[in-house]
Formats: structure tokens, sequence, C-alpha cells
């Protein structure tokens, strides 16, 4: 997983990606900084962070396009199925390339409160908080990324899927409101997620034994229980879809609140999508 890691790692720098990457991220800081907080005079860099997130949305897909995607068009991943790692390895080898390179430009970004508390009073703890909390943002949409790349051998396609993502996961929490509360409702919700979990356990088994037990075992018990108690499920898909909301987490710490629950959180949607590109990775190896 090492050689993988400083392999991935480097590549990010020979072929510029990764020094447009930051260069970018730091550009967009430094203008977002300068705006709110010299010009508007805005003590709080958090309020720069804020408005880098639709950045973030755009670039990181760049930044994974071609972390799974170059491999199957360059057909160098048979060489990587032919190492003595496991896919895990390959795939966290790859994932921590990339969230090195996000750490970089997160390190980079650290040093903008420092020079704000040259000209003002800064609140080191808050700002910094706010940082940790956009780093996890991060690391948690290169997760979701890098699954995208993992199911196409076109680099394009990954980033415009990414981006189509990101975005997804970013109105997901204004979507919220526009969802009626009925416990029918609700039904048709958890329903959807059922047949969009079962389509994508076919994408990534081509198996219909194994996508048919997967279907039965979400919307059998779904079915069951809303005949039981119908009343529970209202209101419930909203409730369910505000908790994953991703973007939401970030605001905690923009307020200043240290949210260790968002931290779990963060770290746990990561780890769910790198366990899918583990999924996908693993289905073409034996292919």
């Amino acid at each position: 997983m090492i050689a993988i890691f400083k392999r991935e790692f480097r590549s990010y720098f020979i072929n510029m990606s990764g020094y447009v990457f930051i260069g970018v991220l730091w550009l967009f800081s430094g203008i977002f900084a300068t705006a709110l907080n010299l010009i508007g005079q805005y003590a709080a860099y958090e309020y720069a962070l804020s408005n880098l997130v639709t950045v973030l949305m755009l670039i990181v897909p760049i930044l994974t396009m071609r972390s799974m995607s170059e491999d199957r068009r360059a057909k160098t991943d048979m060489l990587l199925y032919s190492l003595p790692v496991s896919s895990t390895e390959v795939v966290l080898g790859k994932y921590f390339a990339m969230l090195a390179v996000w750490g970089v430009a997160c390190l980079g970004m650290g040093a903008t409160p420092v020079i704000l508390g040259m000209f003002g009073e800064v609140n080191f703890a808050s700002a910094y908080g706010a940082l940790l909390g956009f780093f996890l943002l991060g690391a948690a949409l290169i997760a979701v990324c890098t699954f995208v790349s993992s199911l196409t051998e076109n680099q394009l396609i990954a980033a415009i899927l990414g981006i189509a993502s990101s975005l997804g996961l970013y109105l997901l929490g204004s979507l919220v409101g526009m969802i009626p509360a009925s416990a029918i409702a609700s039904l048709i919700g958890f329903a959807v997620l059922a047949v969009i979990l079962t389509a994508i356990v076919y994408l990534l088994t081509r198996n219909y034994v194994i996508t048919s037990i997967v279907g039965c075992v979400t919307v059998i018990p779904l079915a069951v229980a809303y005949i039981i108690n119908s009343e529970a499920f209202a209101s419930l898909f909203p409730k369910t879809l505000e908790y994953l909301a991703l973007f939401d987490r970030f605001y905690s710490f923009l307020g200043g609140i240290f949210d260790v629950g968002a931290i779990v959180y963060y770290i746990s949607f990561a780890i769910f999508f790198i366990f899918l590109t583990v999924q996908s990775f693993d289905k073409r190896r034996w292919s």
C-alpha cells in the first residue's frame, strides 16, 4: 500500500494536476479572505470557508477523476491486479495519496488565520476547528468521487458524475423541506433508496441472485414495518435525509462548535464509499 501511495502522490505533482488543484484552492481562499475578512472587516475566517464549499464541489472531482478511471483506460489496472496486494490496499493507497494532496492544500490555508491575526483579533480555536471540518468534508467528498471514478474508464465522465454527486449531496439538506411529512411519502422515499441500493449492488456484482436477495432484504421488511405501524413513518424520511446531509454537518463547525458526532459521521461516510470502491475494483478484478 505504501508503494502505491508514493506512486500516486508523486504522480499528482509530475503531471501538474496536484499543483493546479492546490493553486486553485489557495487562489479562491485568498480571494474570499481578502473580500470578506480584510475588505469586509469580518474577523472570522469561517466566512471565507463557507464560500469555499462551492469551489470544493467543483475541484474535488477534478482531483479524483483519474484515480481509478485512468488505470482502466490505460489497462494498467491489470498490473495492479497482479501485485501481491489486496484490493483494499490498492484503493487505500490511492485514497490516502489524494487525501495527502488535500491535506497539503488545507495546511497552506492554515496560514490565513495567522495573517488575519496581524490585522485584528481572530478566534484561532474557532478558525482551525472550522478548517478541520472543511478538511473532513473534503475527505468525504474524495471518497465519493473515487467511487464514481471506479465506475468508468472515461475521466471526463468521472468528473461530470463526481460534480453531479457533490451537487446532489449539497442540495440534500435543502430538499428536506420539500418532501411531504406523510407516512406514505416516507415509504415511497425509502423504497426509492432501496431500489438505488439494489441497482448499485447489481452494478458491482452483475449477479441476479445476490441482487434479488438484497432487494428482498430491503423492500420486504420495509413493507412489513409500514403495514404493522404506518404512523411511525410520518416525517421519518425527511428526518433521515436531514441526518445524512453531508454539507449540513459542516455548518456546526462554522458556528464555532467542535462537533464530535460530525467527525465520526464524516469518517464513517468516507469508509462506506471506500468499501464500495473496493467492491467495484474487485468486480473488475475477477470479471
